[in-house]
């Protein structure tokens, strides 16, 4: 096929790509050498090369159907991750944008004449970011595709927080976050913290920062004051990771599974014998529709997080029963019995029945690659 790479670069990439992943968010460094940056563009190439090996194979199926015409590929062939195109340019070139941006907001306070007095920075940054460069937040974060960094620098839809932390962190001020209900907040750590709720042309600058979930009454983020800010727990590094790892896992689990309305990634887990649930009864006759790749996805982000939180045992549960619907019985069965040894008594109990049916699962799945036909009959 004419401009297609050779077989194994994507798998090339896939394997460095975590591996650089690993080394970046290693516990033998320190959370404040940690580059979100590189940790978070790191994820983007390894889910681009996944995508990109897809649409590969699949004109490779067209190729071989259509033996009489010339398919070409859309794919290109680079000599390493570092030169592989995240939406046109490379990991080291979004780094160089990162920078930019930072640059712009310096010549915005320079043209202004003014300094680096905290609310003047903020005003700088938002001006940059939000009109100059048009950066937008979507009312509801739904697409995957904007919970990504190169695609959110891109494309300028997204929360825009990764371009607002660096752009601060390169005037050397502190940047801190703290996860509060369903939102992730950000502000510039501050010995006034009344200056960022102070409210010009209807809005305070957190507000700004932080984006509509700060003036919705239904949101947690709403009740903050510059009183109950110092009471939040601020994030590491690590902990920023895992917060945009974990959204990526629910995003892109949705849509694996939107063809089924309701499927949750524990309803297997109800009690068999609850006849009325149609999602309770474990027969691999009777399997749940989800869609391959973002289920793919949804478990490579799995992996990652679960680097860095390995005794998490919810998160290993959820694995194990991502792993399950993708029908690898045999790792979904190592997770869950790992996951068993950490969770609470109670929980352990749940998983047992649910573990001894997914051997049953996995031995008649291996019965029927073998060859023969019909259900396993245990005596």
């Amino acid at each position: 096929m004419r401009n297609s790479p050779h077989p194994h670069f994507h798998q090339e990439v896939l394997k460095v790509a975590r591996e650089k992943f690993t080394q970046e968010i290693s516990f033998q460094s320190k959370d404040k050498d940690i580059s979100l940056a590189k940790a978070l563009l790191y994820v983007s190439a390894e889910d681009e090369a996944f995508m990109a090996f897809n649409r590969e194979k699949d004109a490779r199926s067209l190729q071989s159907e259509r033996r009489d015409t010339s398919v070409k590929s859309n794919a290109q062939e680079y000599d390493s991750l570092e030169a592989m195109p995240l939406a046109g340019k490379s990991i080291r070139e979004w780094l160089i944008e990162l920078d930019t941006i930072a640059e712009e907001v310096k010549a915005e306070l320079v043209s202004r004449d003014i300094g680096c007095h905290l609310v003047e920075v903020l005003e700088a940054v938002n001006l940059v970011l939000f009109k100059s460069r048009g950066f937008n937040r979507p009312p509801v974060l739904i697409n995957p595709k904007n919970s990504y960094l190169h695609s959110v620098l891109s494309s300028g839809c997204g929360s825009g927080k990764a371009s607002f932390c660096n752009s601060v962190l390169a005037l050397h001020l502190t940047i801190v976050g703290s996860r509060v209900g369903e939102e992730f907040l950000i502000w510039p750590q501050s010995g006034n913290p009344e200056e960022l709720f102070k409210v010009t042309s209807g809005h305070s600058l957190f507000g700004v920062v932080n984006g509509r979930c700060v003036d919705d009454p239904r949101s947690k983020a709403s009740d903050l004051s510059s009183n109950s800010l110092s009471g939040l727990d601020i994030a590491s590094n690590r902990d920023i990771i895992g917060i945009a790892l974990a959204n990526l896992i629910r995003l892109h689990w949705k849509r694996a599974s939107r063809s089924t309305h309701g499927l949750m990634l524990t309803s297997p887990l109800r009690p068999v014998c609850d006849g009325n649930d149609k999602f309770s009864n474990i027969d691999g006759s009777n399997f749940p529709l989800v869609r391959p790749q973002d289920l793919r996805l949804a478990i490579m982000a799995s992996e990652r997080l679960l680097i860095l939180q390995p005794h998490n045992w919810a998160l290993r549960r959820d694995h194990g029963m991502m792993l399950y619907y993708s029908r690898e019985y045999e790792a979904a069965v190592q997770e869950l019995s790992i996951c068993m040894a950490f969770a609470p008594e109670e929980e352990a109990g749940i998983l047992e029945p649910f573990v001894e049916k997914l051997h049953l699962l996995r031995l008649e799945s291996s019965w029927k690659s073998l060859g023969h036909k019909g259900p396993l009959r245990v005596p």
